[in-house]
Formats: C-alpha cells, structure tokens, sequence
C-alpha cells in the first residue's frame, strides 16, 4: 500500500511539473546528456512585463532551467535561471551571445552569482552566433551551452545527486 501511495505521489509530481509542451528534444553534448524543450502555455510576468518562457530539462541532471524571452526594441533577451546559476543570452541584431543577468531584473531577485560561473566558459559563450538569432534557435542554443557556464564543482554535485535519485525515477 505504502508502495503505491509512493508511486502515485511521484507521479502526481511529476505530471504537475511537466505543465508544458515539448518542442524539441536533443542533444546538450555536455555530462547533463540529452536535454527536452517545453513551452510554457500560459506567459508568466518578469520585471513586471508579461513575457513568454520556456522549460529545459537534462536526462542526466535534476537541474531545471526555466527560459524567460523578453522582447527589446532591437531583438531579445533569454533570461535562463535555474537553481544554480542565472545568466542573459542576448541578441542585438549582430550577434547572440552570454552576458551576466542585467539590473532590469534583479528586481526580481534574479542575479548572476559569479561562484557558480564557469568564468572560462562564460567569455567562450560571449559571441556564440552573428547574425539575428529567431526564438526557437536561441533556445536550443541555450539549450547546448548553458550547462557549460556552470562550475565542475557544482556538476560534480549534481551528477551525484542525480545517481542517487535516479532509482525512484526508474520505479515510476
């Protein structure tokens, strides 16, 4: 009995955290292992703007990374925030690339904290494409080279973590 309660509990939460659509899956070619891109149905607010958001999640880690896409004149601004680390992909029209969370948002309590940034990585992502980027691209980009910027130290963790929760997973 106690079996079964615990089954349903985890799938209860499970189906509660998959409240979006799958875009795309593929491969992150990173120790996180394949990754899958939702949107989110309904937009969300940011820095007191109504802005669309995308969910990833890794096949090898419990990190999940919401994608908040805000719009700017020129072109938009990615604001990926996860648990562990929060960064700002941008484009401009001439190039999409990393750059730390922008003051705009740290109203919202979101910030780049340099402790978990892979600083090596982060000035490789500055420029990752030129040109304008559309939407969709930009995600899988994000998607690929995000958990780059994230330290060894802290994937270390969460490759632990996952190993060690990944059993009851595997029950469900």
């Amino acid at each position: 009995m106690k079996k079964i309660i615990l089954v349903l509990v985890l799938f209860a939460g499970v189906a509660a955290m998959s409240y979006g659509r799958v875009i795309k899956k593929g491969e992150s070619n990173t120790s996180f292992g394949s990754y899958t891109l939702e949107v989110v149905d309904q937009p969300l607010t940011l820095a007191g703007e109504t802005v669309k958001c995308y969910l990833l999640s890794y096949e090898n880690s419990p990190v999940k990374v919401k994608i908040y896409v805000d719009k700017e004149k020129n072109c938009k601004n990615y604001v990926v925030v996860s648990d562990d680390l929060a960064v700002m992909y941008s484009c401009n029209g001439k190039y999409f690339g990393v750059n730390k969370v922008d003051k705009k948002y740290r109203t919202d309590g979101i910030r780049t904290d340099d402790s978990q940034l892979d600083r090596t990585d982060y000035f490789r992502q500055k420029v990752i494409s030129q040109g304008v980027t559309e939407e969709e691209d930009a995600a899988l980009l994000i998607a690929s080279y995000y958990p780059m910027l994230i330290k060894e130290s802290v994937k270390d963790f969460l490759s632990f973590l996952n190993k060690a929760i990944r059993p009851f997973y595997d029950q469900v």
